[in-house]
């Protein structure tokens, strides 16, 4: 028996293959309201636990709340184990919560410590109800719920093979008879894999790109039909600068600079012409006279 480990402060870094997970929930899927358990197989060196297979716990004491391995269970999982994987260790257990969580309960925590005590053993659980799962190890003696868990595929893709006929070179028509094929070497050209992402990413962009060009050239074109319409379709104020003389008012013509003469008024009497008797306003302060041969002072009297 492999001598204990010495405690690591550190969380061992837990790598497990997709088909013992697959497993594993299968089996606790299995029984919905008893616990169900087993073994994980596998390897662990350099604070680093590798679960590369699991083994079903037959025979166990299956209750609601608890699992207990029997006798009889310890013997078949040793058989399984010498049988199918004589050169891999017991580096844990599962165990299912079916319908209360993922944790390890105090019947579980014995078990844990009497059965799986060594640094490189871990416990896992699964939640058949609610798909929850867990893992739970060795940390500087404790029992702690590990973060660092990987989980990996390790089947890979199988190798693709021709048919006999394709072999042997030959074919045969309806007749069963032989036919010569003919085969030509085909050059493969590589295949180019691009993200989707980065792909979907340009298109968004180069559409943004479109729906902002177009929306500026619609207010654009909307803006000048809209002048266009107002010009031709609304009346329009013209301003026009005139002059007036300071001391008439009357309007001066822009381009002689003369004064336009009052125009008749609507029954066609011109202005009526200015009275002796008021004073002319381009002779201020002197007395308008009706006789412009008459003398300062009093007026002459012909005898």
């Amino acid at each position: 028996m492999k001598a204990k480990a010495k405690p690591s402060n550190v969380q061992p870094a837990l790598v497990v293959d997709s088909e013992v997970v697959r497993q594993i929930r299968q089996h606790a899927r299995s029984s919905s309201k008893a616990e169900v358990c087993g073994v994980l197989i596998g390897q662990d060196r350099d604070h680093r636990i590798d679960v590369a297979a699991c083994i079903e716990g037959q025979n166990a004491e299956e209750a609601g709340a608890h699992v207990t391995f029997t006798q009889d269970t310890w013997e078949h999982i040793y058989a399984v184990k010498d049988q199918k994987y004589p050169s891999e260790r017991i580096v844990g257990w599962y165990h299912s919560h079916p319908g209360f969580g993922v944790f390890l309960s105090d019947h579980d925590t014995f078990i844990h410590k009497n059965f799986f005590s060594s640094p490189g053993q871990v416990a896992w659980v699964f939640d058949p109800h609610s798909d929850e799962e867990g893992c739970f190890g060795w940390v500087g003696g404790r029992i702690e719920r590990l973060t660092q868990i990987s989980v990996i595929d390790r089947r890979g893709g199988e190798e693709a093979h021709e048919g006999a006929d394709s072999e042997s070179g030959e074919a045969k028509d309806e007749n069963n008879e032989p036919v010569e094929v003919r085969r030509e070497q085909k050059k493969i050209s590589p295949i180019r894999i691009r993200r989707r992402d980065a792909d979907d990413a340009s298109e968004s962009s180069d559409s943004s790109l479109e729906r902002m060009v177009f929306t500026v050239f619609f207010y654009l074109l909307a803006s000048v039909l809209g002048f266009a319409l107002s010009w031709y379709v609304f009346p329009r104020v013209v301003v026009m600068p005139v002059l007036l003389d300071p001391r008439t008012g009357q309007l001066i013509d822009l381009q002689t600079g003369q004064v336009i003469p009052d125009s008749p008024n609507a029954k066609g009497a011109t202005a009526k012409p200015p009275d002796p008797a008021q004073p002319d306003p381009h002779h201020a302060g002197q007395p308008s006279s009706s006789n412009p041969g008459s003398k300062k002072g009093n007026d002459v009297q012909p005898k």
